[in-house]
């Protein structure tokens, strides 16, 4: 029958069936609608496969169950609506084709209104169906392009904010990339060795935490440069500015909360290591003396990850440590300073920290102009505030 496949813009219908008559016949009904091509039923799988993908199939359906459930099972006919054209007229029969997916049912000998009416509205549900499913995968792929740009948005966002804090101590610093890549290397060790606790800390969360913890030094901003830069352990004077610190780099983080208008992940982890990460495992820390658990785990984590980054850069006061000797002395202070689930971890994660040191390691030469450049600044600042000589 010529003709059949020219006509690129109406629908395609696979006619497939082991009698030529039928096969023809049927073929000849729908021929003024729409494209029709013809196979025997053993061909008719690699026919629905092959491009253009026809829009519905009419398959002679004798006892080849094996055909109808291949259709359904395979990935590229399984989204073809099938009607079974058979002699069967039983009622076990049609539920039987129904069960093996079929999306309708005609009985032989067929009858041409009944065949052009059930083609027509299987073409048009099929029609409906895409249209939806089309909409929905747009839908989708919008939504993630929308969060991809939120997500770089809060990225640039933090960097930005924390860079402003950091610029106090070293400008040609790489402190916030190694904080980043410190939080989620602890946080994967210890959901590695903590099953109980790989729900809360999956591969999103991590990712998170390394941001948020990059939000640790806001707290810098409302300090004077004497507590910033200070060698020893603070007086009972510094410790009051340091917690007024914390408040306020908390309260910042609140009152962005508020203008968002709802509570987001990246900020809750943030607000709680920016209030907590200066507590102690043993509740000797501050603001607030809280001790164990009581300490979120994202502050429990940020309290190891920054005496690590304290204990092995350079500082205008004193040598830094090796990686390995920071852990050791780190170690130390489990149970007391430090949470020993977290402290476990980081032993185990030693050999990832020393790569990120290394990797990341600040250059010599710019560290060495700003320490200088600090040194400079104290001895100023301590000089103003000794008293004249009479």
């Amino acid at each position: 029958m010529r003709g059949m496949l020219d006509r690129p813009e109406q629908e395609l219908i696979l006619v497939a069936d082991d009698s030529q008559e039928v096969r023809e016949r049927i073929g000849a009904l729908l021929v003024e609608r729409y494209q029709v091509r013809l196979v025997a039923a053993d061909q008719a799988l690699a026919a629905a496969c092959e491009a253009p993908q026809p829009d519905l199939i009419l398959l002679g359906w004798q006892d080849d169950y094996a055909l109808c459930r291949q259709f359904k099972r395979e990935a590229q006919t399984r989204h073809i609506p099938l009607i079974l054209v058979t002699a069967k007229r039983d009622a076990v029969d049609e539920q039987m084709g129904f069960d093996l997916g079929a999306a309708d049912y005609i009985t032989k000998p067929v009858s041409p209104p009944i065949v052009l009416a059930r083609v027509k509205a299987q073409l048009q549900l099929k029609a409906a169906t895409d249209y939806l499913r089309d909409k929905s995968e747009y839908l989708e792929l919008e939504v993630k392009r929308r969060t991809r740009d939120i997500q770089k948005l809060q990225d640039v966002t933090i960097e930005a904010m924390a860079s402003v804090a950091v610029m106090r101590d070293n400008p040609c610093s790489r402190h916030l990339a190694r904080i980043e890549r410190y939080m989620t290397c602890l946080a994967a060790a210890v959901a590695r060795q903590q099953p109980a606790l790989s729900a809360q800390l999956d591969e999103e969360r991590i990712a998170q935490l390394g941001k948020s913890a990059m939000l640790h030094v806001i707290e810098r901003m409302t300090l004077p440069d004497r507590i910033l830069f200070r060698h020893g352990e603070p007086d009972e004077g510094d410790l009051r500015l340091l917690s007024e610190g914390v408040l306020a780099g908390r309260d910042a983080l609140l009152r962005a909360e508020r203008k968002l208008g709802s509570s987001t992940s990246f900020l809750s982890d943030a607000k709680d290591i920016v209030h907590g990460q200066h507590e102690r495992w043993d509740g000797k820390g501050y603001p607030q003396g809280v001790h164990g658990e009581q300490i979120p785990l994202s502050a429990r984590l940020m309290a190891l990850v920054g005496h690590f980054e304290e204990l092995t850069c350079q500082h205008p006061y004193r040598p830094r440590l090796s990686p390995a000797q920071a852990v050791a002395q780190i170690s130390e202070a489990s149970g007391t300073r430090f949470d020993p689930m977290v402290v476990l971890a980081l032993v185990e994660a030693t050999p990832a920290f020393m790569r990120i040191a290394e990797s990341l390691a600040d250059d010599a030469a710019a560290v060495e102009v700003e320490l200088q450049r600090l040194e400079d600044s104290l001895a100023e600042s301590i000089e103003l505030t000794l008293p004249p000589v009479s």
